[in-house]
């Protein structure tokens, strides 16, 4: 039971993330004041509010020279990457661009929120390290990959009686 339990641990949190980011950016995707330049609620807003306080004042700048093709890059990002963890398909690259989209918030939106425990995006980029590492090997697209490329599990139980 424990070895079970063991090898599904990641289950739990691919579900989490994956279906937490892809909620993520459709909430951003229809949110008309979200994908505005200016005005209450708007990307723009949020990062010119945020600018003098974060880690990174460059990436925001970045940001800021086309905020609305940057909302709609993370919230399509969001949506790919967690589509990507949910289906376990290419689940340590989808699971490096939701820990780069988690750094790149940390540094910029909740830099400054004090004590640091209170901001999400540092724990959000700590939760996608084991995915980072470990991908999906259960469960998953990539697994039915892995499986299909070894010959299928008839080639796996053949090959553990000969060994």
């Amino acid at each position: 039971m424990r070895d079970r339990a063991a090898r599904y641990a990641l289950l739990p949190l691919r579900i989490f993330l994956g279906a937490t980011f892809v909620y993520a950016g459709l909430d951003k995707l229809t949110d008309p004041a979200f994908l505005s330049a200016s005005g209450t609620g708007s990307i723009g807003e949020l990062m010119r509010g945020v600018r003098d306080t974060s880690a990174v004042p460059a990436l925001v700048d970045l940001a800021l020279r086309s905020p609305v093709a940057f909302a709609l890059a993370i919230a399509v990002g969001e949506i790919l990457v967690g589509l990507g963890v949910l289906a376990g398909l290419l689940t340590r690259l989808a699971a490096l661009g939701g820990l780069l989209i988690s750094l790149s918030l940390w540094l910029t939106v909740s830099w400054q929120v004090a004590p640091y425990y209170y901001g999400n995006d540092l724990a959000y980029l700590m939760a996608w390290t084991p995915l980072v590492l470990a991908g999906a090997p259960y469960w998953s697209a990539d697994s039915l990959i892995r499986s299909a490329r070894s010959g299928g599990p008839a080639r796996l139980r053949r090959s553990r009686r000969t060994a």
